[in-house]
């Protein structure tokens, strides 16, 4: 049969096959091998298997389909059996002299499988210094000169290389992610309260919630102020940017008052003698939101209802309209779901698609969809939860009982299914008291392992694949 065949028709039939079966054909001879070869044929099966995966991850990493899909099904693999020092390396990164108050990766966090990109990841402490971490070496790359306060908190621009930290007085800093040079600063009036990053199409930017309740937007790097706004006047906010960096939402923290909602345009270009494009939900009680991140305008927030009895999940739609020479916010109620009463108030709150949310009460990890179907529930630590790390292909938690689990997504029917996977432990409960943070990239976890003497430590978990071992041993 196989020489009546032609290329095209080959190709057709094993537009039905699985990997497995494309690897065997490819055995055959040299027509079939180089049919089963093809790159749509590949492309196909990574696009079913990942749906997240773009063209763009291909050509900056792996420069096949076939490569990308043979080299992350491996990982998969490692991250659902979890055997250390066959499937991972775990190394504890010590240096600071106090608690590490942020970490986050400044390396990108897109799958790439060329070895030529490496996992770095940044932490400000409480000790005064900015310090950058090699995980797959386990070396500290630089570390700042000590800084007048402590620092509290941190954010990245992987893109720009840049990292910016900001310590208990107000004071903003900018640093070169690969030397630790110090290219900007700006002091804010009053200390902060939320830093977030913004990869805006325009540009990035930098938003800062002031404990006064003013919010402040600045350009990044040079760290121009662009707008200044009292949202909730002497209350400290919380913020969050949308997947498309469009709409910045913000909540009074311990408040009744209502959260907010602006358009980033208004505050990167503010109107002259108008305050920047902003609503109120018409909600109060608020606790905790998260953005869709499929849905570039879908946000969930999770309440109080009415009587101030039940908490409840309510999941709304955003617009802008022009209107002449003003711009309104339209903002739309798609669902709205009670929590259940045995269910202890969530401390965090994630999403994941265009439809799940993850919520974390105590040491439970419950999913809901966003009409209240409830999907699954896991209680896998022994300690409460600390830390949520949600992406487009894992979800990972940290806890007080000095471990990580990892659980991948997995696509049934039309919802996403999670698989408890592995768990990654921590130091000794002797010396430490538990993971209070933990972050990921496409080969690496990092988690904040807190000591019980007041110090913090990174420990590491990074993924080798089998080629990176072959490479070791022949080295």
């Amino acid at each position: 049969m196989g020489p009546q065949l032609g290329i095209h028709e080959l190709l057709h039939v094993f537009s039905f096959l699985e990997a497995r079966d494309l690897l065997r054909a490819a055995q055959v001879d040299k027509v079939w091998n180089e049919v089963s070869g093809t790159k749509e044929l590949w492309r196909q099966l990574c696009l079913r298997r990942w749906s997240s995966c773009k063209d763009s991850q291909v050509t900056r990493g792996t420069q096949t389909w076939k490569q990308y899909y043979l080299c992350r099904s491996e990982l998969d693999f490692r991250m659902q059996s979890g055997r250390p020092e066959k499937d991972f390396v775990c190394k504890a990164l010590a240096g600071h002299k106090g608690e590490i108050a942020k970490l986050a990766y400044v390396s990108p966090s897109e799958y790439c499988f060329d070895r030529r990109e490496k996992s770095v990841v940044c932490t400000a402490s409480s000790d005064g210094t900015v310090r950058a971490w090699h995980l797959r070496e386990g070396k500290e790359i630089w570390s700042s000169p000590l800084q007048p306060a402590a620092l509290v908190n941190l954010v990245t621009y992987p893109q720009l290389q840049l990292v910016v930290t900001v310590d208990a007085q107000g004071l903003i800093k900018v640093w070169e992610s690969e030397s630790g040079r110090e290219s900007a600063s700006f002091c804010l009036p009053t200390p902060s309260s939320a830093l977030e990053a913004s990869d805006h199409p325009e540009g990035p930017f930098l938003l800062v919630a002031c404990a006064d309740g003013t919010l402040c937007t600045l350009t990044v790097p040079g760290l121009q102020l662009l707008s200044r706004v009292s949202v909730f006047p002497n209350q400290p906010a919380s913020l969050l940017c949308s997947p498309d960096c469009q709409w910045v939402f913000t909540l009074a923290e311990d408040s009744d008052l209502s959260p907010k909602v602006f358009h980033s345009q208004s505050l990167l270009c503010p109107p002259e003698d108008e305050p920047p494009v902003s609503t109120a939900l018409p909600i109060g009680l608020t606790s905790r939101a998260c953005w869709a991140p499929e849905e570039a305008a879908r946000l969930a927030v999770m309440h109080r209802d009415d009587n101030s009895v039940q908490w409840v999940v309510t999941t709304y739609e955003l617009g802008a309209k022009k209107c002449r020479d003003a711009m309104n916010i339209l903002v739309q109620q798609v669902t709205s779901f009670i929590l259940p009463d045995t269910m202890m108030p969530p401390h965090l709150m994630k999403g994941h698609g265009s439809q799940v949310v993850l919520l974390v009460s105590g040491s439970e990890l419950v999913l809901f969809t966003m009409h209240g179907l409830r999907l699954a529930a896991f209680q896998d630590h022994q300690k409460p939860i600390t830390a949520l790390y949600v992406d487009q292909s894992r979800v990972i938690t940290s806890s007080f009982d000095l471990s990580l689990r990892v659980y991948l997504w997995k696509k049934e029917n039309k919802l996403p299914a999670l698989k408890s996977c592995c768990y990654l432990l921590g130091g000794s409960h002797r010396w430490a008291s538990g993971f209070t943070q933990v972050e990921s990239d496409s080969m690496s976890i990092v988690g904040v392992e807190a000591r019980n003497t007041g110090t913090s430590i990174l420990r590491s978990y990074y993924f080798q694949l089998q080629r990176d071992q072959d490479k070791e041993q022949e080295t």
